[in-house]
């Protein structure tokens, strides 16, 4: 890389460690190309993206974001995943991990927390904002439905009366 790749690629990394929900830090040694292929692919799938950067740079991308404090992550053979979803790196990330022993969480941030390997783990268990929607929308149409059931069982047992006494009016 040049100097002119180099100043775009930090102001590329800068811009996504602004952008983004949370950022994951791991190494990645011992990974082959195929596997590191296959974590590229299920985070993109996920709405994340996942770099190698030289920890140089990515120390250098980091000055004046919210994620600054996580700059001593950045040793060895790294690898960073984002995305703008809080829960989505650190959820492909776990998982992927879980798989593959060789990629080995060593922290992250959420916005200005930054963030230990367990801490990552714990982002990773809390559900997906689609998820956490669905929820609410549930919690939502359930008062509904029981307003509705409500309402209507005082027809309903007036029905049966009615119905009762016809029966009775018959046999008699």
């Amino acid at each position: 890389m040049d100097r002119a790749e180099k100043r775009e690629f930090v102001t590329q990394l800068n811009a996504a460690f602004n952008e983004a929900g949370s950022v994951v830090v791991a190494h990645y040694t011992g990974l082959t190309v195929a596997q590191m292929g296959e974590f590229r692919s299920k985070m993109r799938e996920a709405g994340g993206t996942v770099k190698v950067a030289k920890n140089r740079l990515a120390k250098i991308a980091l000055k004046g974001t919210e994620a600054e404090g996580m700059s001593d992550l950045f040793t060895g053979q790294t690898v960073i995943a984002y995305a703008n979803d809080p829960v989505t790196a650190p959820k492909v990330a776990s998982e992927f991990a879980k798989s593959n022993e060789k990629l080995v969480l060593l922290g992250g941030s959420l916005g200005a927390t930054v963030l230990d390997s367990s801490g990552v783990k714990a982002l990773a268990d809390l559900p997906s904002i689609d998820e956490l929607r669905a929820k609410i929308v549930g919690m939502i149409q359930t008062p509904a439905s029981r307003i509705a059931q409500v309402v209507n069982a005082p027809a309903g047992q007036l029905a049966r009366v009615f119905n009762a006494y016809a029966q009775k009016d018959e046999a008699a």
